[in-house]
């Protein structure tokens, strides 16, 4: 299947084929055709299924035939999702997607002056991306007005009710009309989730991504076994020895990112770090720089990596592993996006062991081990669980077990991405 098998019309066509895309991602496959009939939708899929352009795509194309251009706009699609970095790719991407039309778009989120925000709103705009306490802040400023909302959009669900927005979001809920078009996406579908679905949507139509098709299609995962105290020198090794354009880091906390930089520089390596403590302008300055190639080491917490989205991204390096697995796989999936490739290498001391269990349990596959640097710690087993043990037990190499594993050949498929709120 391809896009223009999707009923677009030809503004979007020419819009997605600029972007270099020719073929839907399967919820962009199985949502669009729904979202078109006007259908409420209820959607299961980890970040980097390619769901931002599964719901901007036809509402932009709802609005394109529904708006006169030569009328006074106003906010008749809201999209609402829990951090600024993702609220302005969602915009990004809304502006990429509708170039060919003359809709309008804005975006607006907290942590920074509102001037030219509501600057932005008094031009006018049709379409408006926001994060929750902005714009609660904004309505009760009387500068946003939610009586004309045809669509609304409930985007990463879960991480709104994991950062406490459930309140924001009954209060905005009763500010919009009853006649609407409703869009609710969420990486997990735990009760509270699906509770607040069934307050938001109209007998909607399901669409799933399997969660066995979590890991990135196109990623090498692998992992070093390393004693703690070694793991910078790692990092050190590994960033020379790749060369990569651009090397993502995961840490699992602030400070622990701005230690990775202050050591990186003592080996003459230049990062810079992203998380919750740096303000606004730091973080879109950091980002900034990654993006251009003028850093090529970013440093980033989970939450505050949730928002990033970085074509060609090569490498992604897990210098501390996740405590919920499911994070694991957000991470590894900001690289092999698209048409690309990536590399995703995780570092595994002693005290980590028990989480490099859980993902694979999670992921239902082994991650070879890397060994071949100069940390390699061959004393370090993994744990199997009883389930995977059963799954498994007739592998011939079994990750616990050692082996020099260089990448992943069992690689499952289409989820590639995740966005989250700053740590």
């Amino acid at each position: 299947m391809n896009f223009t098998d999707l009923g677009l019309i030809d503004p979007l066509i020419k819009a997605v084929t600029d972007q270099g895309y020719t073929k839907p991602t399967p919820i962009q496959a199985q949502a669009i055709p729904f979202l078109l009939k006007k259908r409420d939708l209820l959607a299961s899929a980890q970040t980097g299924t390619g769901k931002t352009a599964a719901f901007t795509i036809p509402i932009l194309q709802h609005l394109h035939q529904e708006t006169d251009p030569n009328q006074r706009r106003q906010i008749k699609a809201l999209i609402i999702t829990p951090t600024r970095e993702l609220a302005l790719q969602i915009n990004e991407s809304i502006e990429a997607y509708g170039k060919y039309t003359q809709l309008k778009s804005t975006v607006i989120f907290g942590g920074v002056k509102q001037t030219q925000q509501v600057n932005r709103l008094k031009q006018g705009v049709d379409i408006l991306v926001a994060t929750p306490g902005r714009l609660l802040d904004l309505i009760n400023q009387g500068f946003i007005s939610l009586k004309h909302i045809k669509y609304f959009v409930l985007d990463e669900a879960d991480q709104m009710l994991d950062m406490g927005f459930i309140h924001d979001i009954k209060k905005v809920l009763a500010k919009l009309p009853n006649q609407r078009h409703n869009l609710f996406f969420s990486a997990t579908m735990p009760k509270s989730i699906v509770e607040l679905s069934s307050q938001i949507l109209h007998q909607p139509e399901r669409v799933s991504i399997a969660p066995k098709q979590t890991t990135a299609e196109k990623v090498g995962q692998s992992v070093c076994m390393v004693n703690k105290e070694d793991k910078v020198k790692l990092l050190a090794h590994l960033i020379k020895e790749k060369s990569a354009d651009s090397t993502l880091v995961f840490s699992r906390t602030k400070h622990g990112a701005n230690k990775i930089v202050k050591k990186l520089s003592r080996f003459q390596i230049t990062a810079e770090a992203i998380h919750g403590n740096k303000s606004q302008a730091a973080r879109v300055k950091a980002l900034d720089n990654f993006k251009a190639g003028k850093t090529k080491v970013l440093i980033a917490t989970d939450i505050a990596a949730r928002g990033i989205d970085i074509e060609e991204l090569n490498l992604v390096i897990n210098y501390d592993l996740p405590n919920v697995a499911e994070t694991y796989v957000h991470r590894i999936g900001r690289t092999g996006r698209a048409q690309a490739s990536g590399d995703a290498i995780s570092f595994c001391s002693e005290d980590e062991l028990e989480y490099l269990r859980d993902i694979q349990k999670l992921i239902d596959q082994d991650i070879p081990i890397f060994s071949d640097h100069p940390f390699h710690q061959a004393n370090l087993k993994v744990p199997v669980s009883k389930q995977r043990s059963k799954n498994q037990g007739q592998k011939k190499k079994n990750f616990h077990r050692g082996g020099k594993g260089k990448r992943s050949n069992n690689r499952s498929s289409q989820s590639r991405r995740t966005e989250h709120s700053m740590n």
